[in-house]
């Protein structure tokens, strides 16, 4: 309970600032500096962990909410600078390299922690002990991966400099509600946040519970968890690397349209498998939903963005996602509770890929492309 509320209160702050954070970013080209520091203040806290003891409860629950909000805003920021570092036609693929390194570098931490738990265990500590001196180890591989980034990573002149703080954020406001005034002109851009919301909220039940179903409705073994964990993780890496090609050779809308279709499949297969070794099948095709759809996402955004608010269209984009990541663990929860039912709730998240398909199809890519051009060239 308060895992999932820490994260909760996390997503909820990044909701409330992020359009106004990437406003100000676009306006000052700001959006390497707001990287380096929300990813430093991630570090820092997540490092913090390392130093808790039984019953520091809620500094664990405060220096999570703090990492949580810096690594999300930060996930903002990183997917605002894919239109400057691609041409449009490459967008998918770039964002597929994305995400497939980030699931690979989930899978190096992950190894490297167990590596160092069972040398730790072996050389007579108890697990109570060396578990929270694995937050340094994901710390450190974090600070490792950023460099490259943080080194060589440029971005575009500022549109203008203004003085004070309070400026700035009177400004951010100021252009925010300017885009959403102009809704009309991007329309499209909406209609996607909306789809990204719905079928968002079903990516994040499956992620976020794959692991409560399998032990608790096919009574899987931790081990045998773990062991599924890193097949959805290889899976989703494949995933998101083959569909950004993909959906540059075919194009976002039916790219996505064919991932929700995969996720719909898969989603209501689960609810009635009985073996273990189903789970294992499905949880490779659930990989392959989990890298593709979320890539594709991502790059579609992209395409909709003009380079003078791509940080603040970015932030929207981080809204939709944040929203999904409360409304589907909420939606499942209260399901589950009320019907007793894991398969039922897995069954209503089922709806939430479908739904996410029908609102995709009124979705014109050609116009939202060209509404992110005639803006630039206005």
């Amino acid at each position: 309970m308060l895992w999932t509320t820490a994260l909760s209160i996390s997503y909820l702050l990044v909701l409330l600032t992020a359009p106004v954070v990437g406003a100000i970013a676009d306006y000052s080209a700001s959006k390497k500096r707001f990287l380096v520091w929300t990813t430093l203040l991630c570090i820092a806290a997540t490092a913090a962990l390392s130093v808790l003891g039984a019953g520091d409860i809620w500094l664990g629950c405060a220096l999570i909410i703090i990492s949580n909000t810096f690594y999300a805003a930060g996930e903002n920021l990183i997917a605002a600078f894919l239109p400057e570092l691609a041409p449009p036609q490459d967008l998918g693929k770039l964002s597929g390299y994305g995400w497939a390194w980030g699931y690979i570098g989930g899978l190096v931490a992950l190894g490297l922690c167990l590596m160092y738990l069972r040398w730790a265990v072996a050389g007579g500590a108890s697990e109570a002990e060396a578990v929270p001196n694995t937050t340094l180890i994901v710390a450190g591989l974090f600070a490792l991966a950023v460099l490259p980034t943080f080194i060589w990573l440029r971005e575009r002149p500022a549109e203008s400099a203004l003085s004070g703080v309070r400026a700035y954020v009177q400004m951010g406001w100021s252009r925010v509600g300017q885009t959403f005034a102009s809704a009309r002109q991007f329309s499209e851009l909406f209609k996607l946040l909306v789809c990204l919301t719905v079928y968002s909220a079903g990516i994040t039940v499956v992620t976020t519970v794959a692991g409560v179903y399998a032990q608790q409705v096919l009574h899987m073994t931790q081990i045998e968890t773990i062991s599924l964990l890193v097949v959805v993780n290889i899976s989703a890496a494949a995933g998101a690397f083959v569909f950004g090609y993909v959906q540059d050779w075919f194009g976002s809308k039916r790219t996505i349209a064919f991932t929700l279709l995969l996720w719909s499949a898969t989603t209501l297969a689960a609810v009635f498998i009985q073996s273990k070794l189903h789970l294992f099948v499905i949880g490779n095709l659930f990989g392959i939903a989990i890298g593709s759809s979320q890539s594709a996402g991502r790059a579609m955004v992209a395409l909709f963005s003009p380079p003078e608010k791509t940080a603040e269209f970015f932030g929207l984009w981080g809204m939709a996602i944040k929203t999904a990541s409360i409304v589907g663990p909420i939606t499942y929860g209260l399901t589950n509770y009320f019907t007793g039912s894991h398969r039922v709730a897995l069954l209503i998240t089922t709806g939430f890929f479908v739904g996410g398909l029908l609102l995709l199809i009124p979705i014109d890519e050609e116009r939202g492309r060209e509404a992110a051009r005639s803006y630039a060239d206005g």
